[in-house]
């Protein structure tokens, strides 16, 4: 059995702590491209091509309005990778309240690393 492209997609998005907070970030409130990036210690560009990467999974969406992009959370990103995990009779159904804890875990996890 093969992973789908869209899945592949999804999940090498979600191998990235920095897209990780990214989206836990975008729980919150959707997002000026300039505000995501603010956090992090890595240029303008490289936060826009984990937004690139994040938006072709389906995970975000970004929207111009006027001058300035705006990111958004798209729930429904990821409900493929939801399903599959599903199917393996492992998982329960995705809980975004759940997601986002998990993200504030892995996040402080990772500031506490070396």
């Amino acid at each position: 059995m093969s992973v789908s492209p869209d899945l592949d997609a999804i999940f090498a998005a979600l191998a990235d702590p920095t897209r990780r907070a990214i989206l836990s970030m975008l729980l919150e409130d959707d997002m000026a491209v300039t505000d995501v990036a603010a956090p992090f210690g890595i240029s303008l560009a490289a936060i826009s091509r984990h937004l690139a990467t994040l938006a072709a999974a389906g995970l975000i969406r970004q929207e111009r309005r006027g001058r300035i992009i705006w990111c958004k959370l798209d729930p429904a990103g990821m409900r493929p990778a939801a399903v599959w995990m599903c199917g393996l009779g492992q998982f329960d159904p995705l809980d975004l309240d759940a997601f986002e804890r998990f993200l504030a875990l892995e996040l402080d996890g990772a500031a506490d690393a070396p």
